[in-house]
C-alpha cells in the first residue's frame, strides 16, 4: 500500500519523527555520494506545475509526480543525485507518470498545503488534482520505487480531512470554547521540556507562538512558562552560527546539537524578534547579541544592495554534502572553500517579516540604523512588489499570485512601522492591504484562504490556520489603531475559523489560538506620546514607550497635534506645551509621564498594564 500520511496528534507525531530520524541512519552512505553526483544535468524531465499538466496526464492515462522541495534543502539535494538518477525509478516515472518540480518557496500556495510532508515532499495526483500518495521527506531509490508502484497497484484517491471539512459552514462562536482551551493549555504543558527547552519532539527549534504564549504565562506569574522560556531561549543559542551569525533551521536527535545548517528567512525573523522581546523584558545582554548576531547576519549575507532581503541560504556548499565539517571552521578558512548558495529571490511575505523583526529589534535598542533598515525595505517592497490599489505581488511577476501570506505579512510590517515611528503612511499601507483581505475569505466562512478561489483550477485553496492566526491578531490589534469596524469584522473571520474546536485541536500545539482569542478579548497595552516630532524631548519618551512594549498587542502611538487628530482619537489628552506620555487602560490613564524613566516606573507599579 502507498505511504498515506496524515496530520498526527502529538504524542503520534514525536513518536514517528523519532524513528524517521533513526532509519535515516541508512540514507548516510547516500549523501556521502550525493555530492559527487550534484552538478551532473538531471535525468528526470522535470516540468513546471500548471494546468496543462493535468490535462496532460489525462491524455496520456498517467499521474502527476509532483517533488516539492527548497534550494537550500540538504535531503533535496541528496534525493536529487540518488534516488532521481535510480534507474528503476526513472523507468517507472517515464512509464506512469508526468514528473513536476517546484520549488516550495515560489509557491506558497503548495507549500502550504503539504508542509506536513518535507522538505522535500513526493506527492501523487491522478489527472484530477486528487492526491493518492504523499511521501515524507528523503527516500532512498528502492524503497521510493517499492512505494510508487504500490501507489500504482492502490490509486485511490487519499482523503484529508482538511477536504472534507471544506463545505462546512462556519458560524459558530469567534471565541474559544473552555474545554478547547483546556485542551490546548493541557497539550502545551505535556508538550514543553523543561530540561532543554523547546518542543518534545525530534526537532529543536525556535517556536514563535508557543514561546510568546510561555512568555505571556511567565508574565502573569507562571513560573513554570518562565523557567521554560528561559532554558528554550539560552540553548537555542546552540543553533546560533558563531562565525557568520544567523539561526540554523533545527536540530535533530532531540537535542540542540544536531544542527541543520540552511539558514531561512523564516527562522531569522522569529528569532531576532523573541531575543529583542527577551531582552525588553528581562534585560539579559546575552538576548540582546543573540537578536544582534541576526542582523549581523542578515546585513553580510541576505541583504541586497538596494536593501531589499533574500530569501535564504543553502545548507551545503556543494548540493548533497553534509556541512559539519564546513561550519566548524573559521570565517577565512569557509570563504577559501566557497559560500553555501545563496536564494537571491525576493519575496514580498520574506521581507514583510524581517522589517516587523527589526522594529522589534529597534524597540529594544533605540538603534536608528535598525529603523533604516527597516524602512528601506519596505520603501523597496512597496515600489517592486506593491500595486496601486495597495495589494502586494509575492515577486516581479507574481505567475500563480495573489497570495494572502504575502498581504498578511506587509500589512504587519506596516503596523509595525506605524507603532515604530509614529508616521501615519504606514498605517494607511496597512489598511488599504487589510481591505484586500476580504478577496481570500473562504465562502463558507472557514477563515481566510491561501489563495483566491480559481473555477479552473485543479485544487481548491485551503485556509491555513497559522496564516489565519496572525490574521486574527494583526485585524485585531489594527481595529485599537483605527477604530474601524472593518477591521474588527476582518478579525472575526479568522478568529471564527481557528475557535472551532475542530480546526484548533487538528494539529498538535497550535497555542496562536490562545494568543489571539486572548487578544481579542481584552485591551493592549496603551501607550501615547502626545508633543510635536520637531521637540528634542519627545523621541526619547517615544522610545522608552517601545522598549516597555514587549510584546504583539500592543498600541503605542506618537499624537503631534499638528499633524491633526490620531485616526482613532478615543482618548482626550491635555495639552501640557512640552512632550508627555500617557499609558491607559479601557478606563484609566495615567498622570503626564514627562521623562522616559518614569514610563517604566510607571509600568513596574502596574505589572498588568504592561504584561502583554
Amino acid at each position: 500500500m502507498p505511504s498515506r500520511w496524515i496530520a498526527l496528534p502529538l504524542s503520534v507525531a514525536v513518536a514517528t519523527a523519532a524513528a524517521l530520524a533513526a532509519s535515516s541512519t541508512s540514507a548516510a552512505p547516500a549523501a556521502a555520494q550525493a555530492g559527487k553526483a550534484s552538478a551532473a544535468k538531471p535525468l528526470v524531465a522535470w516540468r513546471d506545475w500548471s494546468e496543462q499538466v493535468f490535462a496532460d496526464a489525462r491524455a496520456q492515462k498517467k499521474y502527476v509526480l509532483l517533488d516539492l522541495g527548497a534550494v537550500w534543502c540538504h535531503w533535496c539535494h541528496v534525493m536529487d543525485a540518488t534516488t532521481y538518477r535510480d534507474p528503476k525509478v526513472l523507468a517507472l516515472i517515464r512509464k506512469h507518470f508526468i514528473p513536476v518540480r517546484v520549488d516550495q518557496d515560489t509557491r506558497p500556495d503548495l507549500s502550504r498545503r503539504y508542509e506536513d510532508f518535507g522538505w522535500p515532499a513526493t506527492i501523487v495526483l491522478d489527472a484530477d488534482g486528487q492526491d493518492i500518495g504523499k511521501m515524507r521527506g528523503y527516500r532512498e531509490p528502492e524503497r521510493f520505487a517499492r512505494t510508487l508502484e504500490a501507489i500504482l497497484e492502490d490509486p485511490s484517491a487519499l482523503v484529508d480531512v482538511r477536504d472534507a471539512d471544506r463545505d462546512r459552514v462556519y458560524q459558530g462562536e469567534s471565541q474559544l470554547a473552555a474545554a478547547t482551551r483546556d485542551a490546548i493549555e493541557a497539550r502545551f504543558a505535556d508538550a514543553i521540556d523543561l530540561e532543554i527547552g523547546g518542543l518534545k519532539q525530534n526537532h529543536r527549534y525556535i517556536g514563535r507562538d508557543s514561546l510568546e504564549h510561555g512568555m505571556w504565562r511567565a508574565a502573569r506569574g507562571d513560573a513554570q512558562a518562565r523557567q521554560w522560556v528561559r532554558r528554550t531561549l539560552d540553548s537555542a543559542r546552540a543553533l546560533i552560527d558563531p562565525v557568520w551569525g544567523g539561526m540554523y533551521q533545527y536540530s535533530t536527535h532531540g537535542d540542540w546539537k544536531h544542527p541543520h545548517y540552511e539558514k531561512i528567512m523564516e527562522i531569522q525573523a522569529i528569532a531576532m524578534s523573541l531575543y529583542a522581546r527577551a531582552y525588553k523584558t528581562g534585560g539579559d545582554p546575552a538576548d540582546l547579541r543573540s537578536a544582534q548576531d541576526i542582523r549581523r547576519y542578515m546585513t553580510g549575507f541576505l541583504t541586497s544592495p538596494d536593501g531589499a532581503f533574500y530569501t535564504s541560504q543553502d545548507a551545503d556548499r556543494v548540493p548533497g554534502e553534509q556541512g559539519d565539517g564546513y561550519f566548524a571552521l573559521g570565517d577565512a578558512e569557509r570563504r577559501a572553500l566557497g559560500i553555501p548558495r545563496i536564494d537571491r529571490a525576493i519575496y514580498t511575505r520574506e521581507n514583510g517579516w524581517m522589517i516587523e523583526a527589526l522594529t522589534e529589534l529597534y524597540g529594544a535598542t533605540g538603534d536608528a540604523a535598525v529603523l533604516a533598515e527597516a524602512r528601506r525595505a519596505a520603501r523597496w517592497i512597496v515600489a517592486h512588489r506593491g500595486n496601486p490599489d495597495g495589494s502586494f505581488r509575492r515577486d516581479a511577476r507574481d505567475r500563480a499570485g495573489p497570495y494572502f501570506g504575502d498581504q498578511l505579512a506587509m500589512a504587519r510590517a506596516m503596523l509595525a512601522l506605524y507603532s515604530a515611528t509614529g508616521e501615519r503612511d504606514w498605517l494607511a499601507r496597512a489598511r488599504a492591504a487589510r481591505a484586500h483581505f476580504a478577496r481570500y475569505a473562504a465562502p463558507n466562512g472557514g477563515g481566510y484562504l491561501s489563495t483566491p478561489h480559481r473555477a479552473a483550477s485543479k485544487l481548491r485553496p485551503r485556509p491555513h490556520i497559522d496564516e489565519n492566526v496572525d490574521a486574527a491578531r494583526f485585524a485585531d490589534l489594527l481595529y485599537r489603531y483605527t477604530g474601524d469596524a472593518a477591521d474588527r469584522a476582518a478579525a472575526t473571520v479568522a478568529l471564527r475559523y481557528i475557535s472551532d474546536a475542530k480546526v484548533a485541536l487538528r494539529r498538535g500545539l497550535l497555542t496562536g489560538v490562545l494568543l489571539a482569542n486572548d487578544e481579542a478579548a481584552s485591551e493592549p497595552l496603551h501607550i501615547t506620546v502626545v508633543g510635536a516630532k520637531a521637540d528634542a524631548r519627545a523621541l526619547p519618551l517615544y522610545r522608552a514607550a517601545l522598549r516597555q512594549a514587549g510584546g504583539y498587542q500592543r498600541r503605542i502611538e506618537w499624537w503631534d497635534p499638528q499633524e491633526g487628530r490620531l485616526v482613532n482619537p478615543d482618548v482626550q489628552y491635555p495639552s501640557l506645551g512640552r512632550p508627555a506620555a500617557f499609558v491607559c487602560t479601557d478606563k484609566t490613564c495615567s498622570l503626564p509621564l514627562l521623562e522616559p524613566e518614569q514610563i517604566a516606573r510607571h509600568l513596574a507599579l502596574n505589572p498588568r498594564q504592561g504584561s502583554r
